[in-house]
């Protein structure tokens, strides 16, 4: 069961990252700039897609004492 869970949410967090980078590579071709909405948006999906499989590495690999 544990190990379904740690592979459910390392999927979940790739997907959050492609989706945060779509968003910002679609913004950019549509003429967006740095600051516009899709892109500060995309950028944070992808940052806490990052994060979220950091720790999901982390939580699946406890570190040894």
């Amino acid at each position: 069961m544990e190990r379904a869970f740690t592979t459910t949410s390392r999927l979940l967090a790739i997907l959050l990252m492609v989706v945060g980078l779509a968003m910002v590579v679609t913004t950019l071709a549509r003429g967006g700039g740095p600051f516009a909405i899709g892109v500060v948006f995309g950028a944070i999906f992808a940052v806490l897609g990052a994060l979220r499989l950091r720790l999901a590495g982390a939580v699946a690999r406890p570190r040894e004492r």
